[in-house]
């Protein structure tokens, strides 16, 4: 099956799968990645029947959320992915479900958001896919967006909410009624404490889909669950971008700057390196240890406006502009964490030979190919 996505972020970093809800496409994400680019490679795809994914004739039958829940593993397999964190929203929060039941040793951590056990009823969802067939999108388009927003996010955001009605409009009503019949026959009410993985349930104080009650069943019955809710409707995301990216970045990575600054400096400097220097802390470093974890690391290469590549060109220019070999060297291996071609650190040399004089590009070279020989890197 042709499943349309976008991987963002450094090789180096962890993979977090964002799954959307029913009617949605993978843009529904975007206004959050680059709060999580610092920390994550984000995968954002289209749901089977979807925008660009693979979408079923008109006489094919409902999907299952196991069906919807085996695209996303065939996914990873295909990307060569082994485990990734899980964040689905509405229905991605049902293909959520039985990603953590049934594929726990694949996920480090699951958000469930603005989902339930059990969705609706048959009734609900066999009207729905009737409306729809007959009359197109169009029919329960203002209802979905009033359900999905706040009056107040509404009447102050025309812009944002327009793009998301549009989007809504785009989905194909084959691909559409097919995973509301998905929905409509998942249960997961007697199952939940088979969900072993560490789980974060999200909802919004206004969501009238899945309401908050829905979510504190969530978590009383998934084993090792805690619950956040959000001042929001059901597209909790969208209405709130920042705050619910930081709600993620708590959860997954850490509720501390230096939590944050020990997975960044993971992800940049390697573990191996990380744990040398952790093995090497004494009454006289920790100090210094902890100040550039914490502020280094945790207040400044996470900061959303730089991507984690261009930190690392112009850290790598800084250096050869003061003649701190060491540290040069280090942040040359770095720089390939964050994927960094040979060829950028090439012409990163160069344009300090202007500007920093050629015995500190001519160091800068011999240092650089030490580190592309001992990684056995082709130039």
């Amino acid at each position: 099956m042709k499943t349309n996505y976008k991987l963002q972020g450094t090789p180096n970093s962890p993979v977090l799968i964002f799954s959307n809800s029913l009617g949605s496409e993978m843009m529904m994400w975007d206004e959050l990645v680059p709060y999580l680019l610092p920390y994550f490679r984000v995968l954002q795809y289209d749901t089977r029947g979807h925008g660009g994914s693979h979408v079923e004739s008109s006489s094919a039958a409902s999907y299952t959320i196991g069906q919807l829940g085996q695209d996303v593993i065939d996914l990873m397999d295909g990307l060569g992915i082994d485990t990734a964190c899980y964040c689905g929203l509405s229905m991605g929060g049902l293909i959520g479900q039985w990603l953590g039941i049934h594929y726990p040793n694949r996920f480090k951590k699951i958000v469930l958001s603005n989902t339930g056990a059990k969705i609706g009823n048959d009734e609900r969802w066999n009207s729905r896919i009737e409306t729809i067939t007959q009359q197109g999108m169009q029919a329960i388009v203002d209802d979905t967006m009033e359900r999905w927003f706040t009056e107040s996010f509404r009447q102050q955001n025309p812009q944002r909410v327009a793009e998301t009605k549009a989007m809504f409009l785009r989905s194909h009503v084959e691909g559409y009624a097919a995973c509301c019949g998905a929905i409509r026959d998942a249960d997961f009410r007697e199952t939940l404490t088979q969900l072993s993985v560490e789980t974060l349930v999200i909802t919004g104080d206004e969501d009238p889909v899945t309401n908050v009650e829905q979510a504190e069943f969530l978590a009383k019955h998934i084993p090792h669950a805690t619950l956040e809710v959000l001042h929001a409707r059901h597209l909790a995301s969208t209405e709130l971008p920042q705050e619910y990216a930081q709600t993620l970045i708590d959860f997954l990575v850490g509720d501390t700057a230096f939590k944050k600054g020990m997975h960044v400096r993971r992800s940049v400097l390697g573990e191996e390196h990380v744990d040398k220097a952790n093995a090497n802390i004494n009454p006289f470093n920790a100090d210094f240890q902890y100040f550039i974890t914490n502020y280094a690391w945790g207040e400044i290469w996470t900061r959303p406006d730089l991507s984690k590549h261009n930190r690392s060109l112009i850290t790598l220019a800084m250096l050869i502009a003061l003649n701190r070999k060491a540290e040069f060297k280090m942040h040359v291996r770095a720089a390939f964490n964050n994927g960094v071609t040979v060829a950028e650190i090439k012409e990163i040399i160069m344009h300090s030979a202007l500007y920093c004089g050629l015995p500190a590009a001519n160091e800068a070279f011999h240092t650089a190919q030490e580190v592309i020989n001992e990684l056995n890197i082709t130039t």
